[in-house]
């Protein structure tokens, strides 16, 4: 890829930049394309959620895979195999995304990886010119946060994407014009919660060899030394503290990141108060809480989160959401709906009710944002400020449970200060060779 190709495609405005079309229709779109309107994508991290990220690139007509990565060879050769069905041309492959980042041919990578694998990769993207959409949570410690962050607003002629995809839902914007325009009175409190079967982990077994084609040592890769057990691979890593953060930052960041924006939040709770911990499911293996609650303190109203892991049912019927609490009205909303439930004074409602049932989950509008952003180089649905708010807010909850009391986090120094325990973890020890990038 030439420089000339490089700069035609970040600032083409005539090209297919609004155009999503059905998979099957893919191929014929792609070949009616200019080779120079067309965004080069690498995916690190290739098994979940990255590769069904990579689909919904492919199914539009201006993007295309040329390169795969990942450290367990079966996923690599699969995913490969599926790329090459799409879109009918093999990607190249990579063992190492040192290697990726180094390919030229590649405009923008999407990061898949574990949680423990996003900072790395993130930073040294941007370094080398690439455009980044990176899953969340932005990373697996506040401390990595900080410094993707900074990364992101050093480079900032890239383009970044977290992948907080409700970010570009119709039904989340409709629901944020009624609360920012009043609907609901004054603003009480917002009741989060998340209660999945998944969060449990997987039963216990004993640790066994690596299996073959998996190179586990790089797949640990900043994470401290172990033994393989496939409980903590493939699936459930995010139960686990090395690599992930179990539910509170999994779909708690997702629905935290609404509730923050209801709020117009733009800075840290005065305290953040967790309780909870492994109370159930002794025979699941898994680190992260199965069971926790988590009081925010904002400046003018309550943030609460939820979970019970192993469950699937919670407040109003459903198994995840969020209640926005004003004096006049509540709204319940998830992926699926959103109600308006008005309160009732003298004996009257305030306003009349109103249900929603036709949300979704919004994965092709957020890449369809990210490859417009590309082309305009503008500012994308979920910018690196909003997924570090989420993502902070998420470790928060977690900290407060692990420092054994309540936290408050010192944005300036970049450290909690009110609880030495909690304060630790802020920063992650990498394991050598590895170091956590200064930016």
């Amino acid at each position: 890829m030439t420089t000339n190709r490089r700069t035609f495609v970040k600032h083409t405005t005539f090209g297919l930049g609004a155009l999503t079309i059905l998979p099957s229709a893919v191929l014929a779109g792609r070949r009616k394309a200019a080779p120079s309107d067309i965004v080069n994508v690498g995916l690190i991290g290739c098994r979940g959620q990255g590769y069904w990220i990579l689909e919904n690139h492919m199914n539009n007509a201006d993007a295309q895979c040329v390169a795969l990565c990942d450290v367990d060879a079966n996923v690599l050769n699969d995913k490969a195999a599926q790329v090459e069905k799409k879109q009918g041309k093999k990607p190249k492959l990579y063992a190492d995304y040192r290697d990726l980042l180094a390919d030229k041919d590649i405009d923008a990578v999407i990061i898949g990886t574990p949680d423990h694998w996003h900072c790395l990769p993130f930073v040294e993207a941007l370094q080398v010119g690439k455009d980044v959409y990176v899953e969340k949570p932005l990373a697996n410690s506040i401390g990595e946060i900080e410094m993707m962050t900074a990364a992101a607003k050093r480079y900032s002629k890239q383009v970044v994407q977290v992948g907080q995809q409700q970010r570009s839902g119709t039904h989340w914007a409709d629901i944020m014009a009624m609360v920012h325009n009043g609907k609901l009175g004054k603003l009480r409190k917002i009741k989060v919660w998340g209660n999945f079967g998944y969060g449990i982990g997987q039963l216990m077994v004993p640790d066994e060899p690596v299996p073959a084609g998996v190179d586990f040592n790089f797949w640990l890769g900043p994470a401290p030394d172990r033994t393989f057990n496939p409980t903590r691979f493939h699936g459930s890593w995010r139960m686990f503290w090395d690599y992930g953060g179990g539910l509170m930052t999994d779909w708690g960041v997702h629905l935290l990141d609404m509730a923050l924006w209801a709020g117009k939040i733009d800075y840290m709770p005065a305290t953040v108060s967790s309780v909870g911990g492994n109370l159930s499911f002794a025979d699941y293996n898994h680190e992260t809480p199965d069971t926790l609650s988590v009081v925010y303190q904002m400046k003018d109203f309550v943030l609460t989160w939820d979970h019970t892991a192993g469950i699937q049912s919670g407040p109003y019927n459903k198994p995840y959401g969020l209640a926005i609490q004003g004096d006049d009205a509540t709204i319940v909303a998830n992926r699926e709906f959103w109600e308006l439930k008005p309160e009732n004074r003298n004996g009257s409602p305030t306003m009349e009710p109103i249900l929603f049932e036709k949300g979704k989950n919004y994965h092709p509008e957020h890449v369809r944002n990210f490859l417009d952003c590309i082309k305009s180089r503008g500012t994308t649905k979920c910018t690196i400020e909003m997924g570090r708010m989420a993502g902070i807010y998420a470790h928060l909850g977690n900290l407060s449970l692990r420092g054994s009391g309540p936290v408050t986090y010192d944005e300036t120094k970049r450290q909690i200060v009110n609880n030495k325990a909690a304060n630790a973890l802020v920063f992650p020890n990498y394991r050598k060779p590895w170091v956590l990038p200064k930016v």
